[in-house]
Protein backbone atom coordinates (compact mmCIF):
# COMPACT_ATOMS: atom_id res chain seq x y z
CA UNK A 1 0.00 0.00 0.00
CA UNK A 2 1.12 3.63 -0.75
CA UNK A 3 2.48 5.76 1.39
CA UNK A 4 0.29 8.94 1.76
CA UNK A 5 1.13 12.38 3.86
CA UNK A 6 -0.73 15.28 4.37
CA UNK A 7 1.23 18.57 4.71
CA UNK A 8 0.12 21.35 7.31
CA UNK A 9 1.21 25.23 6.98
CA UNK A 10 4.02 24.65 9.58
CA UNK A 11 6.29 22.00 7.77
CA UNK A 12 5.83 23.62 4.70
CA UNK A 13 7.10 26.87 6.42
CA UNK A 14 9.88 25.13 7.91
CA UNK A 15 10.89 23.64 4.63
CA UNK A 16 11.08 20.16 6.41
CA UNK A 17 9.03 17.79 4.20
CA UNK A 18 12.03 18.23 1.71
CA UNK A 19 14.25 17.27 3.63
CA UNK A 20 12.57 14.62 5.06
CA UNK A 21 12.73 13.27 1.61
CA UNK A 22 16.14 13.65 1.13
CA UNK A 23 16.82 11.98 3.56
CA UNK A 24 14.80 8.85 2.89
CA UNK A 25 12.78 9.16 6.01
CA UNK A 26 9.58 9.52 3.76
CA UNK A 27 8.67 7.86 0.30
CA UNK A 28 4.98 7.96 -1.63
CA UNK A 29 2.29 10.49 -2.37
CA UNK A 30 3.00 14.10 -0.63
CA UNK A 31 -0.72 15.82 -0.65
CA UNK A 32 -0.52 19.13 -0.23
CA UNK A 33 -4.18 20.93 1.13
CA UNK A 34 -4.95 23.81 -1.32
CA UNK A 35 -5.87 25.53 2.07
CA UNK A 36 -2.14 25.64 2.50
CA UNK A 37 -1.04 27.27 -0.59
CA UNK A 38 -3.88 29.75 -0.02
CA UNK A 39 -2.30 30.92 3.84
CA UNK A 40 1.35 31.27 2.03
CA UNK A 41 -0.65 33.11 -1.00
CA UNK A 42 -2.04 35.37 1.88
CA UNK A 43 1.30 35.69 3.54
CA UNK A 44 3.57 36.61 0.39
CA UNK A 45 0.87 38.85 -0.51
CA UNK A 46 1.12 40.97 3.09
CA UNK A 47 5.14 40.89 2.48
CA UNK A 48 5.88 38.63 5.16
CA UNK A 49 9.23 36.33 4.40
CA UNK A 50 7.41 33.32 5.20
CA UNK A 51 4.98 33.23 2.84
CA UNK A 52 7.57 33.29 0.39
CA UNK A 53 9.65 30.66 2.44
CA UNK A 54 6.55 28.28 2.12
CA UNK A 55 6.22 29.01 -1.59
CA UNK A 56 9.52 28.08 -2.22
CA UNK A 57 9.36 24.68 -0.72
CA UNK A 58 6.43 23.94 -2.45
CA UNK A 59 8.29 24.68 -5.88
CA UNK A 60 11.35 22.90 -4.14
CA UNK A 61 8.22 19.40 -3.95
CA UNK A 62 7.91 20.05 -7.78
CA UNK A 63 11.42 19.27 -8.37
CA UNK A 64 11.45 16.22 -6.53
CA UNK A 65 8.51 15.20 -8.60
CA UNK A 66 10.23 15.57 -11.25
CA UNK A 67 13.22 13.78 -10.18
CA UNK A 68 10.68 10.75 -9.34
CA UNK A 69 11.45 10.81 -5.80
CA UNK A 70 8.13 11.68 -4.69
CA UNK A 71 4.45 11.38 -6.33
CA UNK A 72 2.52 14.98 -5.28
CA UNK A 73 -1.18 16.54 -5.32
CA UNK A 74 -3.01 18.87 -4.23
CA UNK A 75 -5.92 18.06 -2.58
CA UNK A 76 -9.30 19.77 -0.93
CA UNK A 77 -11.23 23.31 -1.20
CA UNK A 78 -9.61 26.90 -1.44
CA UNK A 79 -10.44 28.79 1.96
CA UNK A 80 -12.96 31.60 1.85
CA UNK A 81 -11.35 34.35 2.21
CA UNK A 82 -12.13 34.90 6.22
CA UNK A 83 -11.16 31.84 6.78
CA UNK A 84 -7.58 32.97 5.40
CA UNK A 85 -7.56 35.95 7.82
CA UNK A 86 -8.31 34.91 10.82
CA UNK A 87 -6.18 31.49 9.93
CA UNK A 88 -4.38 31.50 13.27
CA UNK A 89 -7.34 32.45 15.60
CA UNK A 90 -10.04 30.24 14.88
CA UNK A 91 -8.26 27.34 13.45
CA UNK A 92 -10.55 26.75 10.19
CA UNK A 93 -7.88 26.15 8.20
CA UNK A 94 -5.90 23.62 9.95
CA UNK A 95 -9.60 22.07 10.17
CA UNK A 96 -9.25 21.75 6.64
CA UNK A 97 -6.38 20.15 6.77
CA UNK A 98 -7.38 17.76 9.39
CA UNK A 99 -10.39 16.68 7.15
CA UNK A 100 -7.94 15.91 4.25
CA UNK A 101 -5.79 13.35 6.44
CA UNK A 102 -9.08 11.81 7.95
CA UNK A 103 -10.90 11.57 4.02
CA UNK A 104 -7.43 10.12 2.21
CA UNK A 105 -6.40 7.90 5.90
CA UNK A 106 -3.09 9.36 5.51
CA UNK A 107 -0.44 10.71 7.90
CA UNK A 108 -0.19 14.21 8.65
CA UNK A 109 2.57 16.09 9.47
CA UNK A 110 3.27 19.08 11.19
CA UNK A 111 5.27 20.98 13.29
CA UNK A 112 2.48 22.66 15.45
CA UNK A 113 1.60 21.83 18.87
CA UNK A 114 -1.98 22.22 18.96
CA UNK A 115 -2.46 21.35 15.15
CA UNK A 116 -0.98 17.77 16.59
CA UNK A 117 -2.60 17.31 19.82
CA UNK A 118 -6.32 18.51 17.87
CA UNK A 119 -5.09 15.65 15.21
CA UNK A 120 -4.45 13.20 17.87
CA UNK A 121 -8.37 13.62 19.13
CA UNK A 122 -9.92 12.74 16.12
CA UNK A 123 -7.85 9.51 15.90
CA UNK A 124 -5.30 10.75 12.94
CA UNK A 125 -2.37 9.33 13.00
CA UNK A 126 0.30 12.07 13.07
CA UNK A 127 4.28 12.78 12.64
CA UNK A 128 5.14 15.62 15.04
CA UNK A 129 8.23 17.57 13.18
CA UNK A 130 9.93 19.08 16.24
CA UNK A 131 12.17 21.32 15.02
CA UNK A 132 15.89 21.57 15.98
CA UNK A 133 18.72 23.83 14.78
CA UNK A 134 22.40 23.81 15.49
CA UNK A 135 23.31 27.37 16.47
CA UNK A 136 25.23 28.32 13.10
CA UNK A 137 26.33 31.65 12.30
CA UNK A 138 24.00 33.34 9.82
CA UNK A 139 24.85 35.20 6.70
CA UNK A 140 24.96 38.43 8.39
CA UNK A 141 27.38 37.87 10.89
CA UNK A 142 30.08 37.57 8.97
CA UNK A 143 29.72 41.43 7.99
CA UNK A 144 30.06 41.27 11.77
CA UNK A 145 34.00 42.07 13.96
CA UNK A 146 34.87 42.97 17.54
CA UNK A 147 34.49 46.59 16.68
CA UNK A 148 31.22 46.66 14.81
CA UNK A 149 28.13 47.93 16.35
CA UNK A 150 26.06 47.88 13.46
CA UNK A 151 25.99 46.84 9.40
CA UNK A 152 23.97 48.69 7.03
CA UNK A 153 23.74 46.45 3.41
CA UNK A 154 21.40 47.94 0.57
CA UNK A 155 20.54 46.50 -2.54
CA UNK A 156 23.20 48.12 -5.41
CA UNK A 157 25.21 50.01 -2.53
CA UNK A 158 28.52 48.65 -0.78
CA UNK A 159 28.16 46.92 2.39
CA UNK A 160 28.74 49.68 5.57
CA UNK A 161 29.45 49.06 8.91
CA UNK A 162 29.49 51.47 12.19
CA UNK A 163 32.84 50.69 14.57
CA UNK A 164 33.70 52.26 17.53
CA UNK A 165 31.38 52.45 20.92
CA UNK A 166 27.99 54.88 21.40
CA UNK A 167 29.08 58.64 20.64
CA UNK A 168 32.49 57.16 18.95
CA UNK A 169 32.29 55.75 15.36
CA UNK A 170 32.91 55.96 12.09
CA UNK A 171 30.90 54.60 8.94
CA UNK A 172 33.17 52.40 6.84
CA UNK A 173 33.20 50.07 3.98
CA UNK A 174 33.40 46.71 4.41
CA UNK A 175 33.35 45.44 1.04
CA UNK A 176 34.39 46.71 -2.57
CA UNK A 177 31.42 44.93 -4.37
CA UNK A 178 28.05 46.13 -4.59
CA UNK A 179 25.37 44.06 -2.97
CA UNK A 180 22.70 42.54 -5.71
CA UNK A 181 19.47 42.56 -4.87
CA UNK A 182 18.86 38.49 -4.87
CA UNK A 183 21.79 39.01 -2.07
CA UNK A 184 20.10 41.27 0.05
CA UNK A 185 16.94 38.97 -0.45
CA UNK A 186 18.80 35.55 0.70
CA UNK A 187 20.21 37.03 3.48
CA UNK A 188 16.48 38.39 4.58
CA UNK A 189 15.17 34.88 4.37
CA UNK A 190 17.90 32.97 6.35
CA UNK A 191 17.12 35.56 8.82
CA UNK A 192 13.50 35.10 9.04
CA UNK A 193 13.59 31.09 8.61
CA UNK A 194 16.63 30.78 11.33
CA UNK A 195 14.57 33.05 13.46
CA UNK A 196 11.42 30.84 13.01
CA UNK A 197 13.25 27.43 13.87
CA UNK A 198 15.62 29.02 16.83
CA UNK A 199 13.77 29.03 20.24
CA UNK A 200 15.85 31.96 21.71
CA UNK A 201 15.22 34.40 18.54
CA UNK A 202 11.51 35.68 16.96
CA UNK A 203 10.14 37.73 14.10
CA UNK A 204 9.01 40.51 16.35
CA UNK A 205 7.20 42.53 13.68
CA UNK A 206 6.21 41.32 10.19
CA UNK A 207 4.11 43.92 7.90
CA UNK A 208 4.46 44.11 4.53
CA UNK A 209 7.09 46.30 3.81
CA UNK A 210 9.39 45.65 7.01
CA UNK A 211 10.32 42.83 9.04
CA UNK A 212 11.69 43.07 12.54
CA UNK A 213 13.72 40.38 14.18
CA UNK A 214 15.24 39.51 17.23
CA UNK A 215 18.13 36.47 15.83
CA UNK A 216 20.08 36.01 19.57
CA UNK A 217 21.76 39.16 20.00
CA UNK A 218 21.42 40.68 16.84
CA UNK A 219 18.73 43.15 16.62
CA UNK A 220 17.62 43.04 12.32
CA UNK A 221 15.38 45.15 10.50
CA UNK A 222 14.58 44.69 6.69
CA UNK A 223 12.73 47.13 4.34
CA UNK A 224 11.38 47.01 1.28
CA UNK A 225 9.27 48.06 -1.72
CA UNK A 226 6.83 49.99 -1.42
CA UNK A 227 8.22 51.17 2.26
CA UNK A 228 12.08 51.70 1.16
CA UNK A 229 13.12 52.53 -2.45
CA UNK A 230 15.22 49.20 -2.35
CA UNK A 231 15.45 46.18 -0.11
CA UNK A 232 17.46 46.95 2.77
CA UNK A 233 19.09 45.60 6.06
CA UNK A 234 20.15 46.72 8.89
CA UNK A 235 21.16 44.99 11.58
CA UNK A 236 22.40 45.64 15.25
CA UNK A 237 24.63 43.98 17.75
CA UNK A 238 26.11 45.52 20.97
CA UNK A 239 29.99 45.36 21.43
CA UNK A 240 29.91 44.71 25.14
CA UNK A 241 27.84 44.29 28.26
CA UNK A 242 28.81 47.02 30.71
CA UNK A 243 27.83 46.81 34.64
CA UNK A 244 26.43 49.20 36.43
CA UNK A 245 29.74 49.36 38.32
CA UNK A 246 31.75 50.00 35.22
CA UNK A 247 30.05 53.57 34.87
CA UNK A 248 31.93 54.97 37.57
CA UNK A 249 29.25 56.97 38.77
CA UNK A 250 29.49 59.37 41.16
CA UNK A 251 28.20 57.57 44.80
CA UNK A 252 25.42 60.05 44.85
CA UNK A 253 24.11 59.19 41.62
CA UNK A 254 24.78 55.54 42.03
CA UNK A 255 22.98 56.01 45.25
CA UNK A 256 20.13 57.75 43.65
CA UNK A 257 19.45 55.15 41.08
CA UNK A 258 19.92 51.87 43.69
CA UNK A 259 17.36 53.36 46.16
CA UNK A 260 15.94 56.69 45.78
CA UNK A 261 14.66 57.68 42.29
CA UNK A 262 11.45 55.60 41.37
CA UNK A 263 10.92 57.65 37.87
CA UNK A 264 14.09 57.61 36.21
CA UNK A 265 13.95 58.85 32.92
CA UNK A 266 16.69 57.69 30.74
CA UNK A 267 17.89 60.36 27.58
CA UNK A 268 20.15 60.76 24.98
CA UNK A 269 20.58 60.87 21.01
CA UNK A 270 19.99 57.98 19.00
CA UNK A 271 23.11 55.74 19.27
CA UNK A 272 24.31 57.57 22.65
CA UNK A 273 24.27 54.47 24.52
CA UNK A 274 20.87 54.59 26.42
CA UNK A 275 20.09 50.69 25.98
CA UNK A 276 23.16 50.11 27.29
CA UNK A 277 23.38 51.30 30.24
CA UNK A 278 19.50 50.76 30.77
CA UNK A 279 20.75 47.30 30.66
CA UNK A 280 23.40 47.40 33.26
CA UNK A 281 20.49 49.09 35.33
CA UNK A 282 18.16 46.19 35.19
CA UNK A 283 20.92 43.75 36.06
CA UNK A 284 21.67 45.21 38.68
CA UNK A 285 18.12 45.21 40.16
CA UNK A 286 18.28 42.11 39.43
CA UNK A 287 21.09 40.96 41.44
CA UNK A 288 19.91 42.43 44.27
CA UNK A 289 17.13 40.21 44.66
CA UNK A 290 14.36 42.83 43.35
CA UNK A 291 11.72 41.22 40.41
CA UNK A 292 12.37 43.36 37.59
CA UNK A 293 10.58 42.59 33.99
CA UNK A 294 10.48 45.05 30.73
CA UNK A 295 8.25 46.58 28.53
CA UNK A 296 9.99 46.75 25.02
CA UNK A 297 9.10 47.35 21.04
CA UNK A 298 10.97 45.16 19.58
CA UNK A 299 12.41 42.96 22.55
CA UNK A 300 16.20 43.74 22.12
CA UNK A 301 17.71 44.42 25.83
CA UNK A 302 20.49 41.43 25.81
CA UNK A 303 19.43 40.33 29.53
CA UNK A 304 19.73 37.53 32.02
CA UNK A 305 17.17 34.72 32.27
CA UNK A 306 15.43 35.81 35.41
CA UNK A 307 14.29 39.48 33.97
CA UNK A 308 11.37 38.94 32.20
CA UNK A 309 10.84 40.55 28.88
CA UNK A 310 7.35 41.61 27.28
CA UNK A 311 6.81 42.47 23.64
CA UNK A 312 3.77 45.44 22.90
CA UNK A 313 3.74 43.82 19.59
CA UNK A 314 2.50 41.19 20.41
CA UNK A 315 -0.30 41.94 23.06
CA UNK A 316 -2.61 45.15 23.57
CA UNK A 317 -1.77 48.06 25.71
CA UNK A 318 -4.64 46.53 28.22
CA UNK A 319 -3.19 43.53 28.36
CA UNK A 320 0.42 44.51 29.19
CA UNK A 321 -0.95 47.22 31.38
CA UNK A 322 -2.87 44.41 33.45
CA UNK A 323 0.12 41.96 33.58
CA UNK A 324 2.52 44.34 35.26
CA UNK A 325 -0.28 45.42 37.60
CA UNK A 326 -0.89 41.91 38.64
CA UNK A 327 2.48 40.30 38.38
CA UNK A 328 3.61 43.42 40.70
CA UNK A 329 7.47 43.35 39.75
CA UNK A 330 9.75 45.65 42.01
CA UNK A 331 11.08 47.65 38.86
CA UNK A 332 10.04 48.06 35.07
CA UNK A 333 12.46 48.86 32.10
CA UNK A 334 10.23 50.89 29.32
CA UNK A 335 12.56 50.94 26.08
CA UNK A 336 11.61 52.39 24.55
CA UNK A 337 8.79 55.48 25.06
CA UNK A 338 7.72 56.50 21.87
CA UNK A 339 4.04 57.56 21.06
CA UNK A 340 1.00 59.05 23.50
CA UNK A 341 0.32 55.00 24.67
CA UNK A 342 3.23 54.57 25.80
CA UNK A 343 3.59 57.85 27.61
CA UNK A 344 0.24 57.27 29.32
CA UNK A 345 1.70 53.28 30.14
CA UNK A 346 4.34 55.08 31.83
CA UNK A 347 2.53 57.86 33.37
CA UNK A 348 0.02 54.97 34.68
CA UNK A 349 2.22 52.54 36.32
CA UNK A 350 3.95 55.77 38.18
CA UNK A 351 0.86 57.04 39.16
CA UNK A 352 0.39 53.69 40.31
CA UNK A 353 3.43 53.61 42.58
CA UNK A 354 5.33 51.31 40.29
CA UNK A 355 8.96 51.78 40.31
CA UNK A 356 9.97 53.42 36.77
CA UNK A 357 13.16 53.45 34.42
CA UNK A 358 12.46 54.78 30.80
CA UNK A 359 14.35 55.20 27.68
CA UNK A 360 13.29 58.03 25.15
CA UNK A 361 15.11 59.94 22.29
CA UNK A 362 15.83 63.73 23.28
CA UNK A 363 18.33 66.04 22.26
CA UNK A 364 19.13 67.91 25.34
CA UNK A 365 17.81 66.71 29.29
CA UNK A 366 15.19 69.14 29.17
CA UNK A 367 13.69 68.19 25.95
CA UNK A 368 13.19 64.87 27.87
CA UNK A 369 11.00 66.53 29.93
CA UNK A 370 9.45 68.54 27.27
CA UNK A 371 7.88 65.49 25.51
CA UNK A 372 6.00 64.66 28.97
CA UNK A 373 4.75 67.88 29.28
CA UNK A 374 1.44 68.10 26.64
CA UNK A 375 0.34 64.51 28.33
CA UNK A 376 0.50 65.69 31.94
CA UNK A 377 -0.88 68.74 34.54
CA UNK A 378 2.47 70.03 35.29
CA UNK A 379 1.66 69.93 38.95
CA UNK A 380 2.33 65.68 38.35
CA UNK A 381 5.07 66.23 36.36
CA UNK A 382 7.60 65.43 39.82
CA UNK A 383 4.83 62.43 40.54
CA UNK A 384 5.88 60.91 37.05
CA UNK A 385 9.70 61.76 36.75
CA UNK A 386 12.18 62.67 39.72
CA UNK A 387 14.84 61.89 37.84
CA UNK A 388 16.65 62.76 33.79
CA UNK A 389 20.02 61.00 33.49
CA UNK A 390 20.98 62.08 29.86
CA UNK A 391 23.67 60.07 28.08
CA UNK A 392 26.24 61.25 25.71
CA UNK A 393 28.75 58.84 24.12
CA UNK A 394 27.96 56.00 26.16
CA UNK A 395 28.11 58.01 29.50
CA UNK A 396 26.08 60.25 32.25
CA UNK A 397 26.74 63.66 31.02
CA UNK A 398 24.11 65.23 33.23
CA UNK A 399 21.18 64.31 35.60
CA UNK A 400 18.61 66.20 36.67
CA UNK A 401 15.92 65.82 39.20
CA UNK A 402 12.17 67.26 39.70
CA UNK A 403 10.74 68.90 42.64
CA UNK A 404 7.09 70.57 43.11
CA UNK A 405 7.66 74.20 45.23
CA UNK A 406 5.15 77.14 45.48
CA UNK A 407 6.91 80.46 45.02
CA UNK A 408 7.22 83.33 42.98
CA UNK A 409 9.32 82.56 39.85
CA UNK A 410 12.69 83.91 39.07
CA UNK A 411 12.31 87.62 37.97
CA UNK A 412 9.68 88.02 39.30
CA UNK A 413 8.84 90.49 42.17
CA UNK A 414 4.88 90.71 42.96
CA UNK A 415 4.23 88.35 45.72
CA UNK A 416 0.39 87.77 44.17
CA UNK A 417 2.33 85.83 41.11
CA UNK A 418 3.04 82.79 43.49
CA UNK A 419 1.95 79.68 41.82
CA UNK A 420 3.18 75.58 42.14
CA UNK A 421 6.54 75.47 40.29
CA UNK A 422 8.41 72.65 39.34
CA UNK A 423 12.03 72.76 39.81
CA UNK A 424 14.34 71.19 37.24
CA UNK A 425 18.04 71.28 39.51
CA UNK A 426 21.25 70.09 38.38
CA UNK A 427 21.38 66.98 40.84
CA UNK A 428 25.34 67.41 41.53
CA UNK A 429 25.65 70.81 42.38
CA UNK A 430 21.53 71.40 43.47
CA UNK A 431 22.06 74.46 41.07
CA UNK A 432 18.53 75.69 40.13
CA UNK A 433 18.64 75.32 35.62
CA UNK A 434 14.45 75.65 34.67
CA UNK A 435 11.27 76.60 36.25
CA UNK A 436 8.10 75.35 34.58
CA UNK A 437 4.76 76.58 35.28
CA UNK A 438 1.58 77.70 34.22
CA UNK A 439 1.45 81.14 32.50
CA UNK A 440 -1.87 82.00 31.24
CA UNK A 441 -3.05 78.94 29.47
CA UNK A 442 0.68 77.92 28.38
CA UNK A 443 3.33 75.74 30.30
CA UNK A 444 6.35 76.88 30.21
CA UNK A 445 10.12 75.91 30.33
CA UNK A 446 12.14 78.91 31.64
CA UNK A 447 16.00 78.57 31.82
CA UNK A 448 16.89 80.48 34.32
CA UNK A 449 20.26 81.52 33.47
CA UNK A 450 18.89 83.49 31.00
CA UNK A 451 16.07 85.22 32.89
CA UNK A 452 18.82 86.54 35.47
CA UNK A 453 20.78 87.83 32.85
CA UNK A 454 18.45 89.13 29.97
CA UNK A 455 14.88 88.41 29.51
CA UNK A 456 13.79 89.25 32.65
CA UNK A 457 16.24 92.20 33.06
CA UNK A 458 15.43 93.65 29.49
CA UNK A 459 11.35 93.54 30.05
CA UNK A 460 12.12 95.44 33.45
CA UNK A 461 14.80 97.93 31.50
CA UNK A 462 12.19 98.53 28.98
CA UNK A 463 9.30 99.39 32.19
CA UNK A 464 11.35 101.75 33.75
CA UNK A 465 12.64 103.60 30.79
CA UNK A 466 8.67 104.13 29.27
CA UNK A 467 8.19 105.33 33.24
CA UNK A 468 10.73 107.52 33.78
CA UNK A 469 10.28 109.37 30.52
CA UNK A 470 7.59 110.87 31.89
CA UNK A 471 9.37 112.83 33.98
CA UNK A 472 13.03 113.48 31.81
CA UNK A 473 14.26 112.85 28.34
CA UNK A 474 17.90 112.16 29.82
CA UNK A 475 18.43 109.51 32.20
CA UNK A 476 20.10 106.07 32.58
CA UNK A 477 18.82 103.02 33.93
CA UNK A 478 21.73 100.52 35.82
CA UNK A 479 20.75 97.06 37.43
CA UNK A 480 22.72 96.54 40.86
CA UNK A 481 20.27 93.07 41.77
CA UNK A 482 17.18 91.52 40.83
CA UNK A 483 15.18 93.61 42.54
CA UNK A 484 17.50 96.86 42.67
CA UNK A 485 18.12 99.51 40.23
CA UNK A 486 20.07 102.82 39.90
CA UNK A 487 18.70 105.75 37.87
CA UNK A 488 21.15 108.22 36.74
CA UNK A 489 19.83 111.78 36.29
CA UNK A 490 20.84 115.32 35.43
CA UNK A 491 21.44 116.36 38.67
CA UNK A 492 18.90 119.67 38.42
CA UNK A 493 16.35 117.09 38.20
CA UNK A 494 16.96 114.94 41.08
CA UNK A 495 15.16 117.06 43.65
CA UNK A 496 11.70 117.40 41.47
CA UNK A 497 11.99 113.45 40.93
CA UNK A 498 12.36 112.24 44.36
CA UNK A 499 9.74 114.93 45.35
CA UNK A 500 8.54 116.26 48.62
CA UNK A 501 9.60 113.61 51.28
CA UNK A 502 10.14 111.22 48.64
CA UNK A 503 6.63 110.68 47.63
CA UNK A 504 7.01 110.66 43.98
CA UNK A 505 9.96 107.89 43.76
CA UNK A 506 7.73 106.29 46.06
CA UNK A 507 5.28 106.12 43.74
CA UNK A 508 6.98 104.90 40.87
CA UNK A 509 8.67 102.05 43.33
CA UNK A 510 5.24 100.78 44.52
CA UNK A 511 4.30 101.24 40.31
CA UNK A 512 7.10 99.49 39.22
CA UNK A 513 7.79 96.47 42.18
CA UNK A 514 11.38 97.81 42.22
CA UNK A 515 13.57 99.34 44.54
CA UNK A 516 15.25 102.97 42.90
CA UNK A 517 18.42 104.51 43.85
CA UNK A 518 18.74 107.80 42.16
CA UNK A 519 22.12 109.09 41.08
CA UNK A 520 23.63 111.53 39.40
CA UNK A 521 24.18 110.73 35.70
CA UNK A 522 27.78 112.06 35.60
CA UNK A 523 28.72 109.46 38.02
CA UNK A 524 28.57 106.68 35.38
CA UNK A 525 30.61 108.81 32.15
CA UNK A 526 33.53 106.67 30.97
CA UNK A 527 36.11 106.96 28.51
CA UNK A 528 33.97 105.31 25.49
CA UNK A 529 34.63 105.11 22.33
CA UNK A 530 33.24 107.84 19.78
CA UNK A 531 31.52 106.04 16.75
CA UNK A 532 31.83 107.01 13.39
CA UNK A 533 28.37 107.04 12.10
CA UNK A 534 25.98 108.39 9.36
CA UNK A 535 22.17 110.01 9.91
CA UNK A 536 19.81 109.99 7.66
CA UNK A 537 15.63 111.54 8.07
CA UNK A 538 13.62 109.16 6.08
CA UNK A 539 10.31 111.26 6.68
CA UNK A 540 9.22 109.03 9.43
CA UNK A 541 12.49 107.86 11.18
CA UNK A 542 15.72 109.92 12.74
CA UNK A 543 18.17 106.87 11.14
CA UNK A 544 21.35 106.58 12.37
CA UNK A 545 23.98 103.78 10.59
CA UNK A 546 27.04 102.25 12.22
CA UNK A 547 29.69 99.51 11.54
CA UNK A 548 28.68 97.52 14.24
CA UNK A 549 25.69 94.88 15.04
CA UNK A 550 23.79 94.33 17.93
CA UNK A 551 25.80 96.84 19.67
CA UNK A 552 25.16 99.20 22.74
CA UNK A 553 25.36 102.78 22.32
CA UNK A 554 25.26 106.16 23.74
CA UNK A 555 23.56 109.15 21.77
CA UNK A 556 24.95 112.49 23.08
CA UNK A 557 23.81 115.80 22.17
CA UNK A 558 26.68 118.67 22.97
CA UNK A 559 27.81 116.19 25.41
CA UNK A 560 24.36 115.73 27.22
CA UNK A 561 23.27 111.83 27.44
CA UNK A 562 20.29 111.53 25.49
CA UNK A 563 19.51 107.86 25.02
CA UNK A 564 21.02 104.30 24.87
CA UNK A 565 20.22 102.45 22.06
CA UNK A 566 21.16 98.89 20.32
CA UNK A 567 21.97 98.74 16.81
CA UNK A 568 20.20 96.22 14.42
CA UNK A 569 21.84 93.33 12.29
CA UNK A 570 22.33 95.70 9.92
CA UNK A 571 23.86 98.32 11.80
CA UNK A 572 20.87 100.91 12.64
CA UNK A 573 19.35 102.37 15.23
CA UNK A 574 16.09 104.21 14.68
CA UNK A 575 14.32 106.75 16.46
CA UNK A 576 10.80 107.73 15.47
CA UNK A 577 10.35 111.78 14.72
CA UNK A 578 7.09 112.10 16.29
CA UNK A 579 8.87 110.71 20.23
CA UNK A 580 10.32 113.51 22.56
CA UNK A 581 13.72 112.08 21.56
CA UNK A 582 12.68 112.37 17.87
CA UNK A 583 11.69 115.33 18.77
CA UNK A 584 15.23 116.37 19.98
CA UNK A 585 17.47 114.77 17.88
CA UNK A 586 15.86 116.63 14.84
CA UNK A 587 15.86 120.21 16.70
CA UNK A 588 19.66 119.03 17.49
CA UNK A 589 19.83 118.17 13.42
CA UNK A 590 18.36 121.48 12.30
CA UNK A 591 20.53 123.56 14.93
CA UNK A 592 23.57 121.91 14.08
CA UNK A 593 24.44 120.88 17.34
CA UNK A 594 26.85 118.21 18.18
CA UNK A 595 25.59 114.66 18.07
CA UNK A 596 27.97 111.78 19.49
CA UNK A 597 27.64 108.20 19.28
CA UNK A 598 29.54 106.18 22.43
CA UNK A 599 29.67 102.55 22.64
Amino acid sequence: MENLYVTDTSVIIEKAISKLIKNHEIEGKIIVPKAVIAELEHQANKGQEIGYLGLEEIQELQKLKRENKIELEFSGQRPNPLQIKYAKTSGEIDSLIREIAYNEGAVLITADKVQSEAAKALGLEIRFIELKIDYKKIGLEKFFDNETMSVHLKEDCLPKAKKGKPGDWILANIGDKKLAQKEIIDLAKEAVEKSNMDPKSFVEISRRGSTIIQYRNIRIVITKPPVSDGWEITAVRPIKQLNLEEYNLPKEIYERIKTKARGIIIAGETGSGKSTISQAIAESYAKEGKITKTVESPRDLILSDEITQYSKNFTSQEEIHDILFLSRPDNIIFDEIRDTPDFKLYIDLRLAGSNCLGVLHSASPIDAVQRFISRIDTGMIPSVLDTIMFIEKGTVKKVLTLAMIVKVPTGMQEADLARPIVEVRDFLTNKLEYEIYSYGEQTVVVPISLVKDSAVKKLAKKQIENEFRKYSDNFKVEFTSEDRVNIHLPENEIARIIGKQGKTIEAIEDKLGIHIDIKELEEIKTKEDILEFEVKDTGKYIVFYINNENKEVDININDQFLISAKSSKRGEIKIHKKSKLGQSLTNALNSKKKIELKG
